[in-house]
């Protein structure tokens, strides 16, 4: 399970300790929604939806300030449901919102981007988000992923609405021309 290291940020595997620091910003009313996920109602919820989605992923990690030591987010690798082949990881992140507009959720995006083409090999990496989650947008962009369109009434979220993808993806071409073109 590798550490994985930007100027700011160590990027580690979740334990069932940071519990409370992935409470502490999966109870906001505006983290969770803006990824589909209800906002947490208590620890007990936080620690079941870790013990899904979180713990024991090599690929998934907490953000952690070097500075301080603490956890303020999660970014991870998954299989893209939406595609069918193994080449081809999603990433998603999420960050508590004393953090939104600090530049972090996209430096530990690149690191993973980097992490993904270059020691994993994997051949595309692939993010979505909704038509009106602007933050999430333009990290995307800034990690150099390219708009592919819209997948219309993609997914229904925990309150029964239904939103539509907008997909974005970048392949490891894509990314080793932008290394060396920068």
């Amino acid at each position: 399970m590798a550490e994985l290291h930007t100027e700011r940020l160590l990027l580690r595997n979740i334990t069932e300790n940071d519990t409370d620091d992935i409470y502490a910003y999966a109870c906001s009313p505006n983290v969770g929604p803006n990824a589909g996920w209800k906002p947490h109602e208590s620890r007990e919820e936080t620690l079941a939806v870790m013990k899904t989605v979180f713990l024991n992923h090599e690929t998934v990690w907490g953000i952690i300030l070097k500075e301080s030591n603490k956890l303020i987010g999660s970014i991870g690798l998954m299989e893209d449901a939406k595609r069918q082949y193994k080449g081809a990881r999603m990433i998603g992140y999420a960050i508590g919102e004393p953090y939104w507009g600090t530049g972090y959720t996209t430096e530990a995006a690149r690191e993973v981007i980097r992490y993904s083409f270059e020691v994993l090999k994997i051949d595309l990496v692939s993010a979505y988000c909704y038509p009106f989650n602007a933050r999430s947008k333009n990290v995307m962009r800034k990690c150099g992923l390219l708009y592919e369109g819209t997948l219309k009434m993609a997914e229904k979220i925990f309150s029964g609405e239904l939103y539509d993808n907008e997909c974005y993806a970048i392949t490891r071409d894509e990314y080793l021309r932008k290394e060396k073109n920068p």
